[in-house]
């Protein structure tokens, strides 16, 4: 969405882009290092002064750290303090989008099952075994679909909820898919609803 919006003029903020990883434990790029934290913070810096601080500036909600790189404090407390909108769509549609970006992580069965040990603690040795049987044998399918219900769904819930100021006033932009005329329409819709 946020591509969409800069596609439409909108200024954005890509932190994804700019720490080359998706932001979760699975979120490695495959191939590409992460930059250092001094050219991340470069890269930020750059995005920034090229913005019209009169205009709004459009940025994922994410965590303080994104990979190995730290956003920096204070860009953090800002985006706690902003105005949020939400993107719902249905878990279906969240697991066919997800099948699609992250299908290159069945490409390395066994380091995807290695990954997914570092859950053990929030999760379970039991229900982690699971997983890791699944990312083996290539069962995608089922593997995310644990993943958002039992992992990802509850801890970005709380963690919203807890860290951004305005979750409980967000503006909430619905969609049935995620090809990409859905998520031009998503981007459509929060541009008109400014």
């Amino acid at each position: 969405v946020l591509q969409a919006l800069a596609e439409r003029g909108a200024q954005v903020l890509d932190l994804e882009a700019a720490a080359c990883h998706k932001g979760s434990l699975l979120g490695a790029w495959p191939g590409v290092p992460q930059p250092s934290q001094k050219h991340f913070e470069t890269r930020i810096a750059a995005a920034l002064e090229a913005c019209d601080p009169s205009r709004p500036l459009y940025v994922e909600g994410e965590s303080p750290r994104i990979g190995r790189i730290a956003l920096p404090q204070s860009l953090v407390e800002r985006m706690r303090a902003a105005d949020c909108i939400e993107i719902r769509a249905t878990p279906e549609a969240r697991l066919a989008y997800l099948l699609t970006d992250y299908a290159y992580l069945g490409d390395d069965r066994e380091a995807l099952a290695e990954r997914l040990a570092g859950l053990k603690e929030m999760q379970g040795k039991e229900t982690v075994q699971r997983w890791q049987q699944w990312a083996r044998e290539g069962a995608l399918p089922l593997l995310f679909g644990e993943l958002m219900a039992l992992h990802y769904d509850p801890h970005y819930e709380r963690s919203q909820a807890r860290h951004f100021h305005a979750w409980a006033a967000r503006r909430s932009v619905e969609v049935t898919a995620l090809a990409p005329q859905d998520i031009d329409a998503a981007a459509d819709a929060v541009l008109d609803e400014r």
